[in-house]
């Protein structure tokens, strides 16, 4: 069993930055790759970024790429995504997401429908 809790949420100017953190507890955090999600209202949840268990592989969606960064703290079992330059069509509930599945290469997870557990998400307002 994991659990994972988000955090840094709020409401920031078009042009301004977050820092959201996701904190994990249960299993062995450091053995497995993390994502960060994201669902607008209306609209489908869609994957934002991705991280191996190393920190040494990381993916993007092309709507974040260059704005966004995720990476790790293994030691403080803690995933982050630094959002910068955010804009108003960023506005979403994050998610983070935790893949359990053993694998045998270091690799980073974009399906949702890979990922085993979620965190209850925090929301993100981008204003104009």
């Amino acid at each position: 069993q994991v659990q994972l809790v988000e955090s840094g949420g709020g409401l920031v100017q078009a042009g301004g930055s977050l820092r959201l953190a996701c904190a994990a507890s249960g299993r062995t955090f450091n053995n497995y790759p993390m994502g960060w999600f994201r669902q607008a209202p209306g609209k489908e949840r869609e994957f934002v970024a991705a991280i191996s268990w190393t920190g040494g592989i990381t993916a993007y969606s092309d709507s974040v790429k260059g704005r966004f960064t995720i990476s790790r703290d293994n030691a403080k079992h803690t995933v982050y995504l630094q959002m910068n330059v955010l804009k108003p069509e960023d506005t979403a509930v994050y998610y983070c997401a935790a893949d359990v599945t053993p694998r045998r290469t270091i690799v980073v997870v974009t399906s949702l429908y890979d990922y085993d557990y979620w965190g209850q998400g925090t929301q993100v307002t981008v204003s104009s």
